[in-house]
């Protein structure tokens, strides 16, 4: 096992690190000092990501990683706990958004994103809590969405995973002990390349138009950052940011 790093920095997990909310928040977090464990399928876009972050001076370790994996998720957070002797924080990221109407009856689709947006929650908390309850402290960030309190056409089924997220991540505050505190972000409308995923056309136009307002990914990884800062005795519940515009 390698020297356990120092507790003034944190060892962080990011999945869906690849783009958008989980690129900036790996840029900010290494640029604000933590080690970054990027985790994702597309491994040349991480590869990337962690040059990019050690020219102005972070560390990122890109992890080839798909979330529904439940072994693989398992044996990442391992083995990041064997090579940096702790994992400080889990950034819950991944996430689908193939948006469609429900009698479009797209339901592979909908299998995908219960799969990503639920499993794979699920997998990466049960993944890390054993490392965090042993070592007496951690941090699970889990990114919802504004979905999660507000349903609209065509994103029935991405709201109920979102509405999940919500739940499952609120049920482990409640239920944790109070060395490991437990945050939801909840962003609206952000730039990222989720609504790229969409394959109705009804709802690619939808979205055209209820994107035309969107917050950048850093916002979103100022928000998860500032849970993180906050001193150990205070647990940031739950964060809502989006566009003024979005009403």
């Amino acid at each position: 096992m390698t020297t356990t790093t120092p507790v003034t920095e944190r060892v962080v997990l990011v999945t869906g690190a690849s783009s958008g909310i989980g690129a900036a928040t790996t840029r900010r977090l290494a640029a604000e000092g933590h080690l970054v464990v990027a985790a994702a399928r597309r491994t040349e876009r991480l590869t990337q990501l962690s040059t990019e972050c050690a020219a102005a001076g972070g560390r990122v370790e890109p992890l080839e990683l798909d979330v529904t994996d439940r072994a693989a998720t398992a044996a990442s957070a391992a083995g990041i706990v064997d090579r940096h002797g702790r994992l400080d924080v889990l950034v819950a990221n991944a996430g689908l958004m193939p948006l469609s109407r429900l009698d479009a009856l797209l339901v592979d689709e909908w299998d995908r994103m219960i799969d990503v947006n639920v499993r794979g929650l699920l997998y990466g908390i049960a993944a890390v809590l054993p490392h965090f309850q042993r070592q007496g402290s951690g941090h699970v960030v889990t990114l919802a969405s504004i979905g999660a309190h507000a349903v609209s056409p065509t994103a029935a089924v991405y709201c109920g995973t979102k509405y999940a997220a919500w739940a499952i991540t609120e049920g482990l505050r409640q239920e944790a002990d109070p060395s490991i505190r437990v945050t939801t972000i909840t962003p609206g409308v952000t730039e990222s390349e989720l609504a790229g995923t969409i394959s109705d056309p009804g709802a690619q136009e939808l979205m055209r138009s209820y994107r035309a307002n969107a917050i950048p990914a850093d916002a979103v990884a100022g928000a998860i950052s500032y849970a993180l800062a906050q001193p150990a005795a205070v647990d940031v519940n739950e964060i809502v940011l989006r566009p003024a515009a979005q009403r």
